[in-house]
């Protein structure tokens, strides 16, 4: 049997009995592979005989390579999920991760766009009038008016789409309820029309023209080409509209918690690292409230 026999067993484990996301499994096999490799384990028998004094090279060789720190804790994370896995099933003694522990991961706030830049008449201007761009103009919206992650977006079902909410199959596959406004329901209901009349049927809100759905790639190609004619900032991606809606949700209001559960995440401290951007906002109101914060 073939490390790679194993770690397909273990592919399956995640995704029947974890339940990650097709992107996580992914980047759970590259990271398995690249160890694979870099360790040249050949057979079921050597992945038994992996040290931590091994991983720890893995490591520095990892870093050397201009890797960062964030992205080697990351490939630890899945190195420490298999060799529990591999101990669970009887087919090691030792995990040698008990002896490892990752570099210290630098913190990295999250990039998020102005209000201004996001206007909506200055992003209507870009879009046509035909499928492409009508879907396009609201996927943009769908993710900055609610939030949600790109997979989440591919997935999301017509019958999860009523005139006030969105009902979302988030990480772990737990679901959670987003509203949305009367003006993002009226897009929706003209994308819907538009669908109707070229007679496009399909289970998923979101596909191309011809029916068949959206692929990660192509999301994240429309997002890049459209924010990049509006904002200079470095990195254009879905997940920085879901920064920015986070932000500007903190700036003007939101509580934690609230964003917390629209966001989807597991535990507030996923939910803390927005409020930097919520400084600006706060000391605008302590000079505008307190006594002496401005000139009578």
């Amino acid at each position: 049997m073939t490390p790679f026999f194993v770690i397909q067993q273990f592919e399956n484990y995640l995704t029947s009995e974890k339940r990650f996301s097709e992107h996580t499994v992914t980047s759970y096999k590259n990271d398995l592979k690249q160890f694979v490799e870099f360790a040249e384990i050949k057979n079921e028998n050597e992945l038994s005989e992996v040290s931590h004094q091994l991983i720890r090279g893995w490591i520095v060789n990892l870093i050397d390579n201009g890797i960062c720190n964030r992205s080697v804790n990351r490939k630890l994370s899945t190195l420490r999920t298999l060799f529990r896995w591999l101990q669970k099933q009887g087919l090691i003694e030792y995990n040698p991760l008990l002896k490892i522990k990752g570099p210290k991961s630098e913190k990295r706030l999250p990039t998020f766009m102005k209000e201004s830049e996001l206007d909506e008449n200055k992003l209507e201007q870009f879009f046509t009038d035909d499928f492409d761009g009508v879907r396009d103009q609201l996927m943009i919206e769908f993710f900055y008016q609610t939030g949600i992650r790109l997979s989440e977006l591919i997935s999301l079902k017509e019958n999860n789409v009523t005139p006030s909410s969105i009902k979302v199959l988030g990480k772990r596959n737990k679901e959670r309820i987003i509203p949305i406004t009367d003006d993002l329901y009226s897009k929706i209901a003209n994308f819907q029309r538009l669908k109707s009349i070229l007679n496009i049927n399909s289970d998923n809100f979101f596909t191309l023209i011809n029916g068949e759905n959206l692929y990660p790639k192509l999301v994240y190609r429309k997002i890049n080409y459209y924010l990049g004619l509006v904002s200079s900032l470095e990195k254009k991606s879905p997940h920085v509209l879901r920064h920015t809606f986070a932000t500007h949700m903190l700036n003007n209001g939101a509580g934690l918690e609230t964003l917390k559960d629209i966001l989807g995440h597991a535990n507030l401290s996923a939910t803390q690292v927005y409020t930097h951007s919520s400084f600006t906002q706060l000391n605008n109101i302590y000079s505008q409230a307190h006594p002496r914060g401005h000139k009578k």
